[in-house]
């Protein structure tokens, strides 16, 4: 019973000798990833068993053959077991940060959709309020002039047309998110796409007196979706139409190199402050007062552009440039 009591007593200083040591290691790596900490700790615990075994092994007074017997045996079990603990181990981190990136992607989409909800909700009160005034005003009589009967037609129409147009974004952003987007992928020339897409924004950029320009030479072969590829162009130019101020320049241009396509649409609306670079493509945000005038849009335009270029492999990226700001994408370049 004695000499039982000496060998856990051996064991359990050579163990609490390597544990302190390891104690001391793991706090100097205390800014490394999971997997680092998870093979020290392994290699912490395997030492510890392989200091009390050899040990008691040497209390034992055993010979020289017997001892180099019995480490040969531990160090080689030892090896295993890290190897495998190891293995494992970095699974089960990579698990693990994988798990608490998708909880932490959950929050944010979930806050998304709240906020959504939310201004969905706000949006289309005002602007249902205003048609169901105006509708009741002409079935009581109240307006009969022809002249304020045509008015009401018209804000009746247009009103009914943007709340048409949100209705389509929101459908466009729900494909997107659910991965119902399905592209029938296609060589395209972009310099169609652009010429229809410049076409579609005319009127817009007329009425506010601005030019739209488009590089007259250069224009490279993409590959993807046409009407999705049209959206994401229109949306682009819709947006810089409407942030620059009268009389202002949006261009296009694009181009090719070694692996991408790209185009980019660049505006002078004065430029974006750095704060919101970030946040530019979420859904359903609009900026500072400075860039977001009254006839803003819904805040998803932005956004279901990444989502379609993301749908297609690609990027978009946004930044000033001197007196406005700049958004490229970059598509995969066709084979």
């Amino acid at each position: 019973m004695r000499d039982l009591l000496l060998i856990g007593l051996y064991s359990l200083a050579a163990g609490a000798a390597v544990a302190l040591c390891g104690a001391l290691v793991l706090r100097l790596l205390r800014g490394r990833s999971i997997a680092v900490h998870v093979c020290v700790l392994l290699a912490i615990t395997v030492a510890a068993v392989v200091a009390g075994v050899g040990t008691v092994a040497q209390a034992m007074f055993l010979s020289g053959h017997d001892l180099q017997v019995v480490l040969v045996t531990v160090g080689a079990s030892a090896m295993v077991s890290l190897a495998v603990g190891t293995i494992f181990g970095r699974r089960l981190a990579a698990a693990a940060v994988w798990a608490a990136q998708a909880r932490e992607r959950e929050r944010r989409m979930e806050a998304g959709r709240r906020d959504l909800v939310a201004w969905v909700s706000h949006d289309l009160r005002t602007p249902l309020a205003g048609l169901r005034a105006m509708t009741e005003a002409l079935q009581d009589g109240v307006v009969d002039d022809p002249a304020t009967v045509a008015e009401y037609h018209r804000r009746i129409r247009a009103e009914t047309d943007r709340m048409t147009g949100l209705v389509d974004d929101l459908f466009e952003l729900s494909r997107i998110h659910a991965g119902a987007l399905r592209l029938t992928p296609a060589d395209l020339a972009l310099a169609d796409i652009v010429s229809d897409a410049v076409a579609a924004v005319t009127p817009l950029a007329a009425g506010r007196g601005i030019r739209v320009e488009a590089a007259a030479s250069g224009w490279p072969v993409v590959t993807g979706g046409a009407a999705e590829l049209n959206r994401i162009v229109s949306n682009l130019l819709t947006n810089s139409v409407r942030y620059s101020p009268p009389n202002g320049t949006v261009q296009v241009e694009a181009g090719r190199d070694a692996r991408e396509v790209w185009f980019a649409v660049s505006d002078s609306c004065g430029g974006i402050p750095e704060d919101d670079l970030p946040r530019l493509f979420d859904v359903a945000f609009r900026g500072t007062r400075a860039r977001t005038p009254d006839s803003a849009g819904g805040g998803l335009g932005l956004a279901i552009v990444r989502g379609l270029v993301e749908a297609h492999g690609g990027r978009v990226v946004a930044g000033n440039i001197t007196g406005g700001c700049r958004f490229e994408v970059r598509l995969p370049a066709p084979a």
